[in-house]
């Protein structure tokens, strides 16, 4: 083990330095705090990622096929600006692959990023006999990064922390394909041999208890939250329309009818409500369900779709910079929860960042005490979803107020800042990690 005063963790996280990517902002971010708290960080990552400049960081590709053409495609994106020469190259490589990826479909019908953990646990041995390692601190995301922690911690002794960010295995659900067996495996294995477990919010905790006794206060929930991504706020200014925006991934369970379906409820008696609103949607492609009602819909005219936000060159700010900064621009912001039963148990990565702009929140919040509270106490409407609402009243009259504000006196800044800190929740690991490490028999 290091000294008393200086601590070294091994970071197992297959996405990191992923512009963009939640899954990889819960991590980085956390970084300037356990080095300032005096933790020696070393990561595994996988390779589409930015190399780390400020602390030690290895990139590893996947032991297997599947694994080998996902991270070839982002690594190949990135070289190659020429969509010829990179489509080229890509067909190429995955005639040579073609063989094995059959085989391991056949063999392991699950994600593709499944056999990291190999790759992940044979540098993390490597390391380990340089020199050990006093927390093994594995999260995700892929679930390889788990497996490659539970492993070592079996060959190297040293305590294991396992952060979960989103639950494995759907309320009410019985696990039925391989994919979802395994991640009930991975959960079985958190829950039985992590020192410390965490999960994001109560009730995903309250679940993999109540699926495994045995974890016991060995269990944490931890908010990641976000520290303030601004030194100093950008000036909020109005403009004529009334700007909606929505930022963040869609799906066919998270989609943008709730919100057109308020709109065109509106359309006959607010008219000048529809011709003043306009919703900007960024963010990856419009789902297939969002899409469709879009099309359709007599307000189609009030949605601007402004697709994926990449680095820009010019200005030298990251994708997740600009999105930042349009955040604060809009009038309103829209969160969009999803309707499907796993919700009970997550809350959008992008609700800590909403809650840093001092822009009003209207949100949709399916079956999740937790998030409502969590908006409700910070001054913006949640509006439940599922079957007993009255979702759609909620969210038409809710956007018929914060327009009838915004004409006539303005939507000003709240001037709330948020509780919700990554600094916060490094605070809560280092506590767990101390804990872990006085319970443990002196050599």
């Amino acid at each position: 083990m290091t000294s008393d005063t200086r601590q070294r963790w091994l970071i197992l996280a297959h996405a990191f330095n992923m512009d963009g990517r939640a899954a990889s902002q819960t991590i980085t971010d956390k970084l300037p705090h356990l080095r300032q708290a005096g933790i020696e960080v070393v990561v595994l990552s996988g390779v589409s990622g930015r190399q780390d400049t400020l602390v030690e960081h290895h990139q590893l590709w996947p032991a297997g096929p599947a694994g080998l053409r996902f991270e070839l495609r982002h690594v190949l994106r990135r070289r190659f600006q020429n969509r010829l020469v990179y489509r080229t190259v890509m067909s190429l490589a995955s005639l040579v692959l073609l063989p094995f990826l059959v085989v391991e479909k056949l063999l392991r019908p699950v994600e593709s990023s499944w056999s990291w953990w190999l790759s992940a646990y044979l540098k993390g041995r490597a390391l380990a006999r340089q020199q050990p390692f006093d927390l093994i601190y594995s999260t995700g995301g892929a679930f390889a990064a788990h497996l490659a922690g539970r492993a070592l911690k079996q060959a190297t002794g040293t305590p294991w922390l396992a952060e979960v960010h989103d639950p494995f295995i759907t309320p009410g659900g019985t696990p039925q394909t391989a994919q979802q067996k395994m991640q009930a495996r991975v959960e079985g294995l958190i829950c039985r041999e992590a020192d410390v477990a965490i999960w994001f919010t109560e009730q995903a905790l309250a679940s993999a208890r109540a699926r495994h006794p045995e974890l016991g206060e060995r269990g944490k929930m931890m908010l990641p939250g976000i520290d303030p991504p601004f030194r100093e706020l950008p000036p909020y200014r109005p403009g004529p329309k009334f700007i909606v925006g929505h930022f963040g991934s869609l799906s066919a369970t998270r989609n943008l009818t709730p919100f057109i379906a308020a709109l065109e409820a509106l359309q006959a008696r607010r008219p000048d409500l529809v011709a003043a609103t306009e919703l900007q949607v960024t963010g990856g492609p419009l789902d297939a369900v969002s899409a469709a009602r879009i099309e359709s819909s007599p307000v189609r005219g009030c949605i601007r779709h402004l697709g994926r936000i990449e680095a820009d060159p010019v200005s030298g700010l990251s994708g997740r910079e600009q999105i930042l900064r349009r955040m604060r621009a809009v009038d309103l912001l829209l969160l969009l929860h999803g309707e499907e039963p796993i919700c009970a148990e997550y809350i959008p990565s992008k609700l800590y960042e909403y809650l840093w702009m001092q822009r009003p929140i209207l949100a949709t919040v399916h079956h999740s005490p937790q998030m409502a509270a969590m908006l409700r106490e910070q001054g913006h409407v949640a509006v439940p979803t599922g079957a007993g609402t009255a979702a759609g009243q909620e969210l038409a009259a809710a956007l018929e107020q914060f327009f009838d504000r915004w004409r006539s006196a303005g939507l000003p800044d709240s001037d709330r800042t948020s509780p919700y800190t990554t600094q916060a929740a490094v605070g809560q690991l280092l506590a767990w990690a101390a804990a872990v490490r006085r319970s443990r028999p002196k050599n």
